[in-house]
């Protein structure tokens, strides 16, 4: 056993790094290309049981948490081909109704997110309302009718809403004692009348794609609510704070790639007498990127520790600080990366390219690395909010 990861912990990544070298990044453009999912790779990971690692084994998951299901999706990228939706199905929508469901939602939706089976998207972002949640306008009221819920709004940037059974709404519904509004948690599944989506041209090389939703007097029975009506942001952050260490996982692992292909260019390209790595103009920087990444690997490993030993608070702050060091390193290495091969790093051969705008998502989503700095300012460092 390891001071930072336990043996089996490990024996995760070594199983879980064998799975993505038979698929790998030819694999991955190859389905991009094609118009496609990466369904092959989805399937034989649940199979292994690698994608419900997190959640409850009485509902067919591992047992572990978000630092077995960070490492799968970690290695699965540092192979050249993660898959997104680990951070969306189990992480996120797997944890919130593990956490707070009811049993029939437990047992409804945990085997299925657990075997593949079952995927679920989550939508939480506006148009009007960014990285501003207290803006959001996504409203649920009761039916007086049936005593269910009717839900009114839009969200965007929601991913793999075409392939997910269902996707988790944060809505947000009136406090009877204040007439303020909170934010509350809602399964709404895909073929719901009145709830429609429309996908959204990216400029991003991925299988998954992005949606608008548009939500119009969605109707939907009382179990649709995922917890207490009351609970408000314990039950947002719940998933929230996994989503920032997930992502952390997912730059760590486009990182780990690059870095990989730029040290194996670097020493076999040969212009001159000695490889291009013997220059200390190559070799520094991708050192520099080395310890980036596996500062930040530090982080996250320590924000999702705190987060399986129930420490939301403390997960908030790590998490938080995990997603930025990642998201910088992602961005970093990648460039370095593609200067590393020079013009080679533009060409299709060797796949880098298409990793520089991939690479800025983690600094731009799910929270801006701005956002996260006024997190830190505000909540570590105690200084004045500045909005």
């Amino acid at each position: 056993m390891s001071l930072i990861e336990t043996e089996e912990q490990q024996a995760l990544r070594s199983a879980v790094a064998a799975l993505g070298s038979r698929y790998g990044r030819a694999y991955f453009t190859q389905v991009v290309a094609d118009g496609k999912h990466t369904d092959e790779l989805w399937a034989e990971a649940a199979k292994l049981g690698y994608l419900g690692v997190n959640l409850p084994e009485e509902y067919g998951g591992g047992g572990g948490g978000i630092t077995e299901l960070a490492l799968v999706l970690e290695e699965l990228g540092a192979a050249g081909c993660p898959l997104l939706m680990l951070v969306v199905s189990p992480a996120i929508c797997g944890t919130v109704i593990a956490r707070f469901g009811t049993e029939e939602q437990k047992r409804q939706w945990l085997p299925g997110l657990a075997d593949g089976s079952h995927k679920m998207a989550f939508g939480i972002t506006e148009p009007d309302a960014g990285s501003n949640s207290h803006r959001i306008t996504t409203t649920a009221r009761r039916d007086p009718e049936t005593g269910g819920w009717i839900l009114n709004g839009r969200k965007v940037f929601v991913s793999g809403v075409d392939i997910a059974e269902a996707t988790l709404i944060v809505g947000r519904t009136e406090d009877a004692k204040t007439g303020k509004l909170k934010p509350c948690l809602f399964i709404v599944p895909r073929d719901t009348p009145g709830f429609s989506r429309s996908p959204i041209t990216m400029e991003l090389a991925a299988p998954e794609k992005q949606f608008e939703l548009v939500l119009d007097d969605v109707r939907l029975p009382a179990d649709a609510l995922v917890g207490d009506e009351d609970a408000g942001l314990l039950q947002l952050f719940a998933g929230l704070n996994p989503e920032r260490i997930m992502t952390a996982a997912f730059a760590l692992g486009m990182a780990r790639y690059a870095l990989g292909r730029a040290v194996e260019y670097a020493r076999d390209r040969q212009v001159w007498k000695v490889p291009v790595g013997a220059h200390q103009a190559i070799a520094h920087p991708l050192a520099q990127c080395h310890i980036d990444i596996e500062l930040a690997r530090l982080m996250m490993l320590k924000a999702a520790r705190l987060y399986d030993s129930g420490d939301d608070m403390g997960a908030g702050e790590a998490a938080n600080m995990a997603k930025y060091a990642a998201g910088e390193a992602a961005v970093r290495t990648v460039d370095q990366a593609v200067h590393t091969l020079g013009g080679n790093g533009l060409t299709a051969e060797y796949g880098l390219a298409s990793m520089v705008t991939a690479a800025r998502v983690a600094r731009i989503a799910p929270v801006s690395r701005e956002m996260i700095l006024n997190f830190v300012s505000h909540q570590s460092l105690g200084l004045p909010k500045s909005y």
